[in-house]
C-alpha cells in the first residue's frame, strides 16, 4: 500500500498484456509448504515479526483463480500480494499509534444494525449465525474485519475533517460527469473482426502448452443433512443448527464424510467421473443434482477431504473421491476457439501498441486517422454526447475516459477485455453551466470532498513510509515459491 513498499514489486500488468494469457485449464495445489507450520519470518515491521503461517492464511483467505495461483510463482504476483498485506499492517499499526479505538458496543452496533441480518424489520441471531456458517467464517473473525474497517474509516475521517472544500473543487467534480461532448470515432472492431490467425498459430499454442490442456473429471460423493436425519423433527430448529456447528467442528478434526452417514444412516449419493460443465467422458450431462450446488462442490480444491458446504438454505456434506486428467485436443472446439481467442487478443494488444506509440509521439492526428480510417475501409463515426450518462454508442468506463479528452486530441480507449477499442477524437466540448442552486450541487460536493480525503491520505501515506522500518526476507520468499 505504501510508496515505498510498492516499490518492491515490478510491473505485473505488462507480463500479462505481453504474454499469452494461459487459459483457464489449470488446476493447482498449495504444496507442502503451506501445511508445515513453519514459524519462519517473512517480514519485520519495526520489531513486529509476520510469520509464514500468518502470511499464508491470508493467502489462502483471498480464494485466488487458478490462473493467479500459477501467477504466484512464475510472475510477482506473490510480491505484490505480500505488498499489498504490509501496508495494511502498517496501517493498523498507525491506528493503534493514533489511538484510534472502537469500543464492543460500537462494534455490536454496526453488527445488529446491517440489514443483512434482519428478519421482520430487526436483527436476528439466527440470521447472523447462518450467514458465518455459510461464508465459512468464525464470529470473532467477521467481527474483527468489521472493526478493522471501521477504524480505516476514522482514521480517513480524522485526516480529512473540517476540510473546507473549494467551491472550484465542487465545479470541477461537477464539469468531469457534466458535458456536452462532440466526438468522432472508428469502431477498431470494425477491422479486428477480420483478423486472419492461421492454423499453424494455433497448432503451434498447442503443442507449446499441453500441460493446460487437461480436462479433470471427477468422483463426487454427497449428502444432504436435512433436519429429520440428524433431529428426528422436520424443523430447522436451534438444535438442527447445534448439530451442523458440531459437524464442523468434527470435519476440522478430521472425520470423514462416511462416519456420519453410519452415525445418522444418511444415504450417499455418487456422480461418478464428471467434468467441471457436469457431463460424464461421453458427453452426457447429469441431472440429479442442481447445477449450482454441484459447481459448489466440484469447484473444492483435493480429493478425499470431507468438507460442510450450504445451497439454498439447505446443507450438505460432501467428498471428491477421485480426480482423473484426460488430455483435450484441437479436435475439441472449445480448445481451440480458446486459442484462437488468445491469440486475436495478443494482436488487437500489438495493433493498439503501435496506434499509442504514434498518438504519444504526436505523429497521429486528425489527417492521419482519416487516412487511417480510409486505408482500413472503416466507418468515422460522429456522436454528441449529452452527459456521462449517455450510453447510446459507449459503455460508462470508456464514456468516462472520453470526458477527459481535450478538444483536438485523439486518443484510443477500450474496455479492460479488449473486445471493444475506439479511436476518439474530440472536437467540440461544452460544459453545463453550475451554481450552489444546482440540485446536485450537495453530491458533487460530497464527492469534491471524498477526492480531496483521498489526496489527503496519499500525502499521508507518503509521509509514514520513512516512520516504520520494513526488512523483507527474500531468502524466505524464494524458498516458499520454489516450494509452490
Amino acid at each position: 500500500m505504501l510508496t515505498s513498499i510498492k516499490k518492491f514489486t515490478k510491473t505485473f500488468l505488462a507480463k500479462v498484456l505481453i504474454g499469452i494469457i494461459i487459459l483457464p485449464f489449470l488446476f493447482w495445489g498449495m504444496g507442502d509448504v503451506f501445511n508445515t507450520g513453519n514459524q519462519n519470518v517473512i517480514v519485520t515491521i519495526d520489531k513486529k515479526k509476520i510469520s509464514v503461517q500468518e502470511f499464508v492464511s491470508y493467502l489462502g483467505r483471498l480464494n485466488l483463480n487458478e490462473k493467479q495461483r500459477q501467477d504466484l510463482k512464475k510472475t510477482d504476483l506473490f510480491e505484490k500480494i505480500l505488498s499489498d498485506y504490509i501496508g495494511k499492517k502498517i496501517i493498523v499499526l498507525e491506528i493503534n499509534d493514533l489511538g484510534v479505538k472502537l469500543t464492543d458496543s460500537s462494534l455490536r452496533n454496526i453488527v445488529i444494525s446491517d440489514a443483512t441480518f434482519f428478519k421482520d424489520g430487526k436483527f436476528s441471531r439466527t440470521v447472523y449465525e447462518k450467514f458465518l456458517l455459510e461464508s465459512q467464517m468464525s464470529a470473532p473473525l467477521f467481527e474483527q474485519n468489521i472493526a478493522e474497517q471501521e477504524k480505516k474509516r476514522q482514521l480517513l475521517k480524522y485526516l480529512s475533517e473540517g476540510t473546507d472544500v473549494p467551491n472550484f473543487l465542487i465545479e470541477k467534480s461537477y464539469k468531469s460527469e457534466n458535458q456536452i461532448k462532440k466526438i468522432e470515432y472508428l469502431d477498431l472492431d470494425d477491422f479486428y473482426k477480420n483478423i486472419l490467425i492461421e492454423k499453424k498459430e494455433i497448432q503451434k499454442i498447442y503443442d507449446e502448452n499441453k500441460q493446460f490442456f487437461l480436462e479433470e473429471f471427477k468422483k463426487i460423493n454427497y449428502v444432504e443433512l436435512t433436519p429429520v436425519s440428524l433431529t428426528g423433527q422436520n424443523d430447522y430448529s436451534e438444535s438442527y443448527y447445534k448439530k451442523i456447528d458440531e459437524i464442523e467442528n468434527s470435519l476440522l478434526d478430521g472425520v470423514k464424510l462416511e462416519e456420519f452417514v453410519k452415525k445418522f444412516n444418511l444415504k450417499i449419493t455418487t456422480i461418478d467421473s464428471v467434468n467441471k460443465s457436469g457431463k460424464n467422458k461421453f458427453g452426457t450431462e447429469i441431472t440429479k443434482i442442481d447445477k449450482k450446488l454441484f459447481s459448489k462442490i466440484y469447484n473444492k480444491q483435493g480429493t478425499k477431504i470431507s468438507e460442510l458446504i450450504s445451497h439454498n438454505n439447505k446443507y450438505f456434506l460432501n467428498e471428491v473421491k477421485s480426480v482423473e486428467k484426460i488430455a483435450r485436443t484441437l479436435s475439441d472446439k472449445k480448445v481451440a476457439d480458446a486459442i484462437t481467442s488468445q491469440i486475436k487478443i495478443k494482436k488487437i494488444i500489438e495493433k493498439n501498441t503501435e496506434i499509442i506509440k504514434k498518438i504519444s509521439e504526436e505523429s497521429f492526428k486528425k489527417k492521419e486517422m482519416y487516412s487511417f480510417a480510409e486505408k482500413k475501409n472503416i466507418q468515422i463515426k460522429e456522436i454528441l454526447l449529452k452527459n456521462i450518462k449517455d450510453e447510446t454508442i459507449f459503455n460508462k468506463d470508456i464514456i468516462k475516459e472520453i470526458f477527459k479528452i481535450k478538444d483536438g486530441e485523439i486518443q484510443l480507449i477500450t474496455n479492460s477485455l479488449l473486445t471493444k477499442n475506439f479511436l476518439i477524437l474530440s472536437v467540440k466540448t461544452e460544459n453545463v453551466p453550475f451554481d450552489k442552486k444546482n440540485k446536485d450541487y450537495e453530491k458533487f460536493k460530497l464527492k469534491a470532498k471524498l477526492n480531496l480525503a483521498n489526496q489527503i491520505f496519499t500525502t499521508y501515506d507518503q509521509s509514514i513510509n520513512g516512520k516504520y522500518k520494513v526488512e523483507i526476507n527474500q531468502k524466505t520468499i524464494s524458498r516458499i515459491k520454489n516450494d509452490l
